[in-house]
């Protein structure tokens, strides 16, 4: 048992220790008492110090307490049905269960209805929870198609419904299940998810898209990559995030109503852990009724999106492939993105280095993420900081 321990303690000293935020996470917070610029957080629309979330737990707080519990024994509360109500109109979908995260949301999506003797086919840089959910549902046969290449998905389709044709031992015949992020978090470019549906409808099989970075940003007024290529109850699963755009907790699904029943039923992840808390659902409630009432926030986030991705173009940095508010200074060498991320919080900038193993070797990059809550001001401040950490690193002539 000392073996163990002295092999933890030497993998813990080559990790990453996290920064510690000591405030709210607008357009800056505070680290070890200094004022940064926040470039780098998933919080799209600035819903995270929003005045109208604050006072909605406030209210349901005094109203209601706390505390939920189990949604299949004491723990549904009104406000959980109100919200996936509201979700659901809102994705403009039949249905929509909401679970404790985006994470268990993916892994209730694909493990409650995929077996080991199904079939999932998946794009190669999916998320890790796609990964682990396959995992998960201890299915024995997958394919990984090329990353956004629709020739390879139909190829990879049509040797499923080859092994298909193989009965499991239940004498039904296999699922087979394709299966994309929306929006690749890393590059921030797009599933090819027309073409997906129309393959899925050529061959008939299920389709699921994981939209945690669309959720609040794609579509009209943010509905996601569903509602931007206007292919509402063309997508079997849709997954989303409420961590993120929302700015609080939780994930969700929506498909058909007989689906969302199936997995209420019979999800494990939605059997056996607690419901959202009131204040965690009493503000989801708000943020939706916000998107609702009008797309102010989503036209602001893209304003600054445009802006910033023609500053750092102008300036000579590389983007990449990004047509999404997620913009990566793509610096390929690892060291160089770490001394770059760590030259930046110098100049109170926060924003950080994605390296191996969250994307491959010689592909480092800082990814910033601008918001709703960033002032022309703010993206000033940080473009003006990466031009002289470029210009110092000799990354920028």
């Amino acid at each position: 048992m000392d073996d163990f321990y002295k092999q933890l303690e030497e993998m813990v000293i080559k990790g990453k220790t996290p920064k510690v935020v000591e405030s709210a996470e607008g357009a800056y917070l505070t680290i070890d008492g200094v004022k940064k610029l926040n470039f780098c957080s998933s919080h799209y629309l600035g819903l995270s110090v929003n005045d109208r979330l604050k006072k909605a737990i406030k209210e349901a707080v005094d109203r209601y307490g706390v505390g939920t519990g189990y949604r299949t024994l004491a723990g549904t509360h009104k406000l959980h049905v109100e919200l996936e109500e509201r979700l659901a109109r809102f994705k403009k979908a039949e249905s929509c269960i909401v679970l404790t995260g985006g994470y268990m949301a993916n892994c209730a999506a694909i493990a409650t209805i995929i077996g080991k003797e199904d079939i999932v086919i998946s794009d190669e840089l999916n998320h890790a929870s796609i990964i682990d959910a396959v995992r998960l549902s201890g299915v024995k046969t997958k394919f990984i198609y090329k990353h956004l290449d629709v020739k390879d998905l139909e190829e990879k389709i049509i040797e499923a419904k080859e092994v298909a044709k193989t009965p499991k031992t239940d004498g039904k015949a296999p699922r087979i299940l394709v299966v994309t992020d929306g929006v690749f978090s890393m590059d921030g470019d797009l599933a090819p998810v027309p073409q997906i549906v129309s393959l899925a409808k050529k061959y008939g099989v299920l389709t699921m898209v994981d939209d945690a970075h669309g959720e609040g940003v794609l579509g009209k007024g943010g509905r996601g990559i569903v509602d931007h290529f206007n292919l509402h109850g063309q997508i079997d699963i849709e997954v989303g995030t409420l961590s993120k755009a929302f700015s609080v907790l939780g994930g969700f699904i929506t498909g058909k109503k007989v689906l969302i029943d199936f997995y209420k039923q019979n999800a494990r992840q939605f059997l056996f852990s607690n419901a959202l808390t009131i204040a965690d659902t009493a503000a989801l409630v708000e943020a939706v009724k916000i998107l609702e009432e009008d797309d102010l926030l989503v036209k602001k986030l893209w304003d600054n999106t445009r802006y910033i991705k023609e500053s750092f173009k102008n300036l000579g940095f590389d983007t990449g492939i990004s047509v999404t508010p997620i913009t990566p200074v793509m610096l390929s060498d690892e060291d160089l993105a770490r001394e770059f991320s760590a030259k930046l919080f110098e100049e109170n900038v926060f924003a950080t280095p994605i390296v191996f193993p969250m994307v491959a070797k010689g592909k480092a990059r800082i990814r910033v993420i601008p918001s709703a809550s960033h002032s022309k001001e703010d993206l000033d401040f940080g473009i003006k900081a990466f031009e002289k950490i470029g210009r110092q690193l000799k990354v920028l002539k």
